[in-house]
Order: C-alpha cells, then structure tokens, then sequence
C-alpha cells in the first residue's frame, strides 16, 4: 500500500517506496552528519571561556548530566546518549499505544553506532580545535556550532523520512509530529524538548554549572525544528517519509 498524504508540507507514504539499499544509504549518511553535528557543539562551546554558546539542546542536558555526575569525561558521553535513548524509546511505547518490536528494537540499535561515533568525534574534534583566544576564533567557534545545529536538523530530516531505524529522541519527535501535531516539525519538536529539560534541571540541582547552556542552545530550541521541516521539502526533495 503506496498511499498518500500531505500534512504541514509533508507528502508521507503509509507503505515504503524505498530499495532497502536506498534506505541504508540515506541512513548512513544522515547518521554520521547527526554525531558530527552533536558533538562539534559542544566542543566548540568547551573551546570559549568563559562560554556562552552551549550546544544543541538534547546534546546540552546530557553532556550537563555526563558533567554534574561523572564530571565530563568524553569516555562517558556516549554511554549517557545511550542510557537515555533506552529510557525514550521505552517512552514512545507509551506515546505510540501500542508496542512494535520491531521499532523499539530499531531505537534501541540505532544507539549503538550512535553512541560509538559520539565518542569518535569527541575525541577527534576536541584534539583537532584549539582553545579560542581570539575574537576571530571566537566568531568562527560560533558559527560552527550554529552549523552543528543545522547538520542535526537535517540530518533529522533524511533519516526520519527514511524512517528505517530512529534515534529514540527523533521517533519520539516523529510520533509527536504526526499522530498528536499534524505534521508540525516545528511544534512537535518543542514538544519533543520536555524530557531533555527534566534531565538538564536535574543535572543543575546536582552541580549547578551552566556551561553546556548557551547562544547555540537557544539557536537550536527556536530553529531545529523548522530546519527539519525546510530540509523535508528541500533537501532530497524526492524522499518523502515512509512507512508512517
């Protein structure tokens, strides 16, 4: 079953039109640019002091919850993204109403390579960047971490139109959009930030350290959701989202 629909400017197919080696290919190009755009905010947020960018916002409360308890060790990083795509993606099951194996199974392996190049860009990107003791690096620090921001946003947008496996933060985003939003990426992605902003309130009443918040945090609260939805229509704009 092939049919279509349009909500919100997004053409969704209820079946798949996808060759499994088309999806694969979406999907692991989409995965890399999403680690890469991850960590390189909050690298670039830990290279200006004082900070004032922060990073994107699911990546701002688990890298301030990796530093209030295990004091920010990069080692650590990739096994918090992964503990708390675990407690999501049980989370979707609720949202969902109903428990679809084969998407939490999906949510929970999509972690593992995830988590694996978080830790592979975090070291590389905090070895690569220098400290910013200039005006200019700081300038350029900046624009980086907006660009990480963007990377996350569409790279969100390709592997959820693909929808082969999700990122449990990203299916609990898709369920949000188009069972409860009408296709709204932008709405259903604020509404998708409730439980990052239960994990960083709890990580500040740990330690109450504010350097993983900042311009690029709000950069990614206001604009990540509306990038999504501007690279569904013109990124790939032959991808349409499958099997929703």
């Amino acid at each position: 079953m092939n049919a279509k629909n349009v909500t919100q400017g997004a053409t969704v197919n209820r079946g798949r039109t996808l060759t499994i080696s088309a999806s694969l290919s979406y999907f692991v190009f989409s995965l890399i640019i999403n680690a890469a755009g991850n960590v390189l905010t909050v690298v670039t947020s830990q290279k200006i002091h004082p900070t004032f960018l922060g990073s994107a916002y699911w990546t701002a409360a688990q890298a301030g919850f990796n530093k209030a308890v295990f004091q920010g060790s990069n080692g650590t990083l990739g096994w918090i993204f992964f503990i708390v795509g675990v407690l999501i993606a049980i989370l979707n099951v609720f949202l969902q109403g109903y428990f679809n194996w084969k998407k939490f199974v999906g949510n929970i392996a999509f972690m593992v390579p995830f988590s694996l190049l978080i830790s592979f860009f975090a070291s590389a990107f905090s070895q690569v960047l220098p400290e910013s003791h200039s005006v200019l690096v700081t300038v350029i620090y900046t624009l980086l971490n907006f660009l990480g921001v963007v990377m996350i946003g569409l790279a969100i947008s390709i592997y959820q139109r693909t929808n082969l496996i999700l990122h449990p933060a990203d299916d609990l985003m898709q369920i949000l959009r188009f069972k409860y939003f009408k296709g709204a990426a932008a709405k259903a992605m604020w509404a998708s930030y409730i439980p990052p902003t239960i994990i960083g309130i709890v990580a500040i009443i740990i330690l109450p350290d504010f350097s993983n918040y900042g311009l690029g945090t709000i950069f990614a609260f206001l604009f990540q959701g509306g990038i999504t939805g501007w690279g569904d229509k013109y990124i790939f704009p032959n991808l349409k989202h499958q099997g929703i």
